[in-house]
């Protein structure tokens, strides 16, 4: 149903209105998203910018799942923010347009961006595996961070199946540089 009223519109070319509470059929329908809360719009983009650049923790935590860090704001330059974590390491880090961080802030990353492995140095975050929960296609590795944290991984599954991780382990946390973004709180 979801390709033929995509399909309609198209060839149409008629402006449809799509009220869902599903998110995921929010994302794969729409050309743009208006996130909305106890009558106020919160956010206004397209499914990209909704789910990959959510301007607040609403946004964030409504749409996908997601994993929050406390930090602290380092620098402002260039439409990035250097941030120190909780654990120490400087991330960089997106920002939504209206906002100059500063102080303390909350960042985003998204399970699917957060690779674990056998922790180094120069992990961003460091913890100790809690859950390992398989999906198929998919697991997610559910880690407690140093500073007692919820963080969880989801990471593709491989052909040999195994995650490459036991509960109880300790892992190490990274992610690209441009996949942090700073939450208006």
């Amino acid at each position: 149903m979801q390709i033929e009223l995509k399909r309609l519109q198209l060839e149409t070319g008629i402006t449809f209105v799509f009220v869902t509470h599903d998110q995921e059929e929010a994302l794969t329908m729409s050309d743009r998203i208006a996130v909305m809360s106890a009558g106020t719009v919160r956010q206004v983009g397209s499914p990209w910018d909704i789910y990959d650049r959510p301007a607040e923790r609403f946004v964030a935590d409504f749409i996908g799942e997601t994993n929050f860090l406390s930090a602290d704001v380092v620098s402002v330059a260039d439409n990035r923010a250097r941030v120190r974590l909780s654990s120490g390491a400087e991330i960089s880090a997106s920002f939504p347009a209206d906002v100059t961080p500063s102080g303390s802030v909350t960042v985003v990353v998204r399970p699917e961006h957060a690779r674990a492995g056998v922790p180094t140095d120069t992990s961003a975050l460091r913890g100790v595996v809690h859950d390992i929960v398989y999906l198929g296609t998919d697991t997610h590795v559910h880690v407690h961070l140093d500073d007692g944290t919820a963080f969880m991984v989801r990471q593709q599954n491989a052909r040999s199946g195994h995650c490459g991780f036991s509960k109880g382990d300790t892992v190490g946390i990274d992610f690209s540089d441009d996949v942090a973004q700073i939450l208006r709180d």
